[in-house]
């Protein structure tokens, strides 16, 4: 299966309009007073370290945990009333723990197991009806535009499409994941700890693949420890003292239903140390508005501990 450099063709990107936005669960806050304001085909950063909630917002963001305060409208879709929808018009690249590629899969089973999805999942009713040549040809067209769109060219893999992910370089990972959640023609796009086990070069290829994937028209929100100049900033920063847990929340909030072509993971994390968290709002030119808030990150143990799937 070869490609060439183009993009995916997708929808419009995915509006943000977050107000006063917050998760709250038995042990404290996840994430609170969050303002985002982000137009289709923006490049959204949530920046901080682990354990500051980084993850909980992401994926209260794109309808896969309930938020409990504020406002938030997803190409005009209210949270958490409409979060059935946003998970349907969004789709997650890599997040450990979520939705992990399985290592000793290839790289054309992954294709063909989330191409099949797709078409089982999200297709239309009247498609079922085409003739199945027809839907082949549709199905390998998505892969392909979806596999430019990631940069990830299989002729350069070290067993092209038959390669397991467990021999991939960590980049190449990243560029499957994401050509995975592009297959479905998402408006948004989410991603998880960008840099982690990067190196500065490979850091810098994967913000200028995330970036052309928004520059492509689709909204993307991404977390990481250092976001680029050029992206709407949303900043989570631990203020207390405690153990470094991972980014956990603070409620059996993780909506149970898993969107059609995202397949999901359990998983179970928990970190017991109370710390406090301040998220602070803004924008990578310093335009935007900063708030400080208190958190707590026990609050943040048991929103993914306590999750089902994705």
């Amino acid at each position: 299966m070869g490609i060439g450099v183009g993009q995916v063709d997708s929808p419009r990107g995915a509006a943000m309009s977050i107000e006063d936005f917050g998760l709250r669960g038995p042990r404290g806050w996840a994430f609170r007073s969050v303002d985002i304001d982000a137009e289709p085909g923006a490049l959204v950063a949530i920046e901080g370290p682990s354990g500051s909630g980084r993850t909980c917002l992401l994926l209260a963001l794109t309808g896969r945990m309930r938020p409990t305060d504020g406002r938030a409208e997803i190409a005009g879709l209210q949270l958490p009333r409409r979060m059935a929808a946003v998970r349907r018009i969004s789709a997650l690249g890599p997040v450990p723990g979520v939705s992990d590629l399985d290592p000793a899969l290839t790289v054309a089973e992954h294709l063909r197991e989330r191409a099949l999805l797709q078409r089982r999942f999200d297709g239309s009713f009247r498609a079922l009806f085409r003739p199945r040549a027809e839907r082949t040809a549709a199905a390998a067209e998505r892969v392909e535009k979806a596999l430019a769109a990631a940069g990830l060219d299989l002729a350069t893999l070290p067993k092209r499409e038959r390669t397991a992910v467990r021999d991939l370089e960590r980049l190449e990972e990243l560029r499957l994941s994401v050509a995975l959640a592009l297959i479905g023609g998402p408006r948004l796009l989410a991603v998880d700890d960008v840099g982690l086990k990067l190196s500065d070069t490979e850091r810098a290829a994967a913000w200028d693949l995330l970036r052309s994937v928004a520059d492509s028209g689709t909204t993307v929100v991404a977390v990481c420890s250092e976001a680029p100049e050029d992206a709407v900033v949303v900043r989570t920063r631990p203020t207390g003292t405690g153990s470094d847990g991972e980014d956990d929340a603070g409620a059996a909030a993780y909506d149970d239903e898993s969107p059609a072509g995202s397949p999901a993971d359990e998983t179970g994390k928990d970190t017991g140390h109370e710390v406090g968290t301040r998220t602070e709002i803004g924008t990578g030119s310093g335009t935007g508005k900063d708030t400080d808030v208190d958190t707590d990150e026990e609050g943040a143990a048991d929103a993914i501990a306590e999750t089902g799937r994705a």
